[in-house]
């Protein structure tokens, strides 16, 4: 029996002897791609650029870039920054629902006719774009384009075989496209100030000019009792909304070991 331990023991040490001298995962690595089959949705991926006679567009790509900053500001504590990201994930939701039930509305269309098999159409060549962008909301609104797409796909193949008439088909495209535009637009109302909640209570540094730009910012937001589901750190509630919620505030020990893990995007 003592042979028999001291057989286990060796082979355990072995084991974790050898572990220890394994390479380490290398850093994970994917692609995305958003593929596209419609003009329609093409156009709302790069936007328009402006000129002296057409008002610049901004597209999913725009919305995105400057979306990067919001989510690195946000990362930084600043409560306008989550402020934005809040109206940001409320006009996703919203879309995503008026894109569903116009989608609805057409497929049951679809359903009930009789006799027909209709396949909805599609691109010889669909349109391919690789996405890489540095926080989850971007490619939230990227998922968008791609309903939008289809239920372009799908109206088109409804005004084709009778389903819709012309002025049916472009308010449903026209209306679904709005919305996106909308959305993409809400990131340029945002100003980076390099403020944090410590500053905007305090009302110091560039909070009087962030108020201007930008209007104060809800007391729910300050506090941190309000937030985006998606955000970049840990929410800090203030003591207030802690003990509201039957929780305590984090230990100034464990916030300096939560920012000592935190790595910032790229």
């Amino acid at each position: 029996m003592n042979a028999d331990r001291s057989l286990s023991r060796q082979t355990d040490q072995s084991l974790a002897e050898r572990s220890s001298r394994l390479e380490k995962p290398g850093v994970l690595r994917g692609q995305v791609w958003l593929t596209v089959q419609t003009s329609q949705a093409q156009q709302l991926v790069h936007g328009r650029t402006g000129t002296p006679d057409k008002p610049a567009i901004i597209g999913l790509v725009g919305f995105a870039d400057r979306l990067r900053v919001i989510w690195l500001a946000a990362r930084r504590d600043d409560p306008y920054a989550d402020w934005w990201l809040i109206k940001v994930h409320e006009a996703i939701e919203a879309s995503e629902t008026f894109i569903r039930d116009r989608q609805r509305e057409l497929d049951k269309q679809l359903e009930q006719l009789t006799g027909l098999e209709v396949n909805v159409a599609s691109s010889e060549h669909p349109y391919r774009v690789p996405l890489q962008f540095t926080n989850p909301y971007a490619y939230r609104a990227a998922q968008l384009v791609a309903s939008y797409d289809r239920l372009v796909c799908t109206a088109l193949t409804a005004r084709h075989i009778g389903l819709l008439d012309g002025a049916a088909y472009v308010q449903v495209q026209q209306a679904c496209a709005r919305k996106l535009r909308a959305l993409f637009m809400l990131p340029q109302g945002y100003r980076l100030l390099k403020i944090d909640r410590d500053a905007v209570r305090k009302e110091s540094g560039r909070t009087h000019e962030a108020r201007q730009l930008m209007g104060a910012v809800p007391d729910d937001v300050l506090s941190g009792e309000r937030h985006a589901p998606l955000i970049p750190r840990q929410v800090k509630f203030s003591s207030a909304v802690a003990g509201h919620v039957g929780l305590h505030p984090a230990s100034p020990a464990f916030r300096n070991k939560s920012s000592e893990v935190e790595k910032p995007d790229g």
